[in-house]
C-alpha cells in the first residue's frame, strides 16, 4: 500500500483480481483527456470549481486541500494539477512529490510515480513513507527485488508501520520466499491487527496473482494465524485458500503449526465442501460427501 499524509496506509488482500497498471498508450491518454472534459461537464464539477483556490493567488495549504479533495472525489487528474501548484508556490517538496507520486499511481503511471518518489527521496533519505511508495511503484512494474529492497528501507526508517511489513511481506511472497514473506507477515499483524482486513486503494494491489499464487498467500496467512492462535482467522484463511482449488489438507499434513487445527470440527467441513465444490461430488441433499481421514492427518 502506498503511504501518504492524506491517503491512509492500506494493504488490499492481494489474492483479489484487479487491473494491470501497465504503461498508457497514446490512445488511453487521449480517452484520459476526453474522460476528464466530459467530467468538467458535470454538475459535481460546476459544484466544485467556483470553489477552487486561484492557482496563482491561493495559498499553499489551500491548494493542498484542494487537491486533496479533487482526488477524494476521483478527479485524479486535476488532483495532480493542484498539487502541482501547491510545490510551485512553495510547499513542502517531500509531501508533495509524495503526493503527486501516488496520485500518478492512481492514474495507472508507475513510471512517473517512480520519478516522484526518487525526487522526494533525493530531498530526504530518511522519508519511510518515499520508501514504502517507491517499493509500491517498482511492484507495479514488476521489479520485485527493487521493490523488496525499498520497502526494507521504509522498514529500518520506521519498524512500526504495519503495511510497511505487509509489503515487504507481499513482495517475498513474490519472489516465492514464503518464510520471509510470513515473518513479515506475522510483524505486520502484530502491530496491527486490521492490517489484511481493510480495503483500500494503494500500490500492491494492483498485480494479478494466479489462482495457485492467490491459495499459496491465504494458506501463508492461516499458518500466521495459526502461529498466533487465532483460530476464527485460521478458519477465514483457509476458507479463502480452498475456495482456489488450493490443496489445503495436502500443505495442513504434517505442518506443525496446523497440529491444533487438522481434527478442528469447522475445518474438517469447510475442506469436504471445497473438494466437493471442486469435484463436482455433491449429493442429492447438498450434503459434501466424506472426505477421507488420509487427507487430514
Amino acid at each position: 500500500m502506498i503511504a501518504t499524509r492524506c491517503l491512509p496506509s492500506l494493504l488490499l488482500v492481494t489474492y483479489l483480481i484487479l487491473p494491470s497498471f501497465a504503461q498508457q498508450s497514446p490512445r488511453a491518454t487521449d480517452q484520459a483527456a476526453i474522460d476528464r472534459t466530459l467530467r468538467h461537464a458535470t454538475l459535481e464539477w460546476a459544484t466544485l470549481a467556483p470553489h477552487m483556490p486561484d492557482p496563482a493567488t491561493g495559498t499553499i495549504a489551500s491548494l493542498e486541500m484542494a487537491a486533496d479533495v479533487l482526488r477524494a472525489r476521483r478527479m485524479p487528474e486535476d488532483a495532480l494539477d493542484y498539487y502541482t501548484y501547491a510545490l510551485q508556490r512553495g510547499g513542502d517538496p517531500v509531501r508533495l512529490h509524495n503526493l503527486i507520486g501516488v496520485t500518478q499511481l492512481q492514474l495507472h503511471e508507475p513510471e512517473q510515480a517512480r520519478a516522484s518518489f526518487r525526487q522526494a527521496l533525493s530531498l530526504n533519505r530518511k522519508d519511510a513513507e518515499a520508501w514504502n511508495n517507491l517499493g509500491a511503484s517498482e511492484y507495479l512494474l514488476t521489479n520485485f527485488q527493487a521493490a523488496i529492497s525499498d520497502y526494507r528501507r521504509a522498514v529500518k526508517v520506521d519498524k512500526k508501520v504495519a503495511v510497511f511489513h505487509s509489503n515487504l511481506g507481499t513482495a517475498y511472497f513474490e519472489r516465492n520466499d514464503y518464510e520471509s514473506a510470513r515473518k513479515q507477515f506475522e510483524t505486520a499483524v502484530k502491530l496491527d491487527p486490521g492490517v489484511f482486513d481493510r480495503v483500500g486503494w494503494g500500490g500492491v494491489q494492483a498485480h494479478v496473482l494466479s489462482p495457485k499464487d492467490r491459495g499459496r498467500f491465504c494458506f501463508e496467512m492461516a499458518k500466521v494465524a495459526a502461529h498466533n492462535g487465532d483460530d476464527e482467522s485460521v478458519i477465514r484463511w483457509l476458507g479463502h485458500a480452498s475456495e482456489t482449488g488450493f490443496d489445503v489438507a495436502g500443505e495442513m499434513r504434517g505442518d506443525k503449526d496446523f497440529d491444533n487445527y487438522r481434527k478442528d470440527a469447522r475445518i474438517t467441513l469447510l475442506l469436504k465442501n471445497a473438494r466437493a465444490m471442486h469435484t463436482g461430488q455433491l449429493s442429492a441433499s447438498g450434503a459434501a460427501p466424506a472426505l477421507p481421514a488420509d487427507k487430514l492427518n
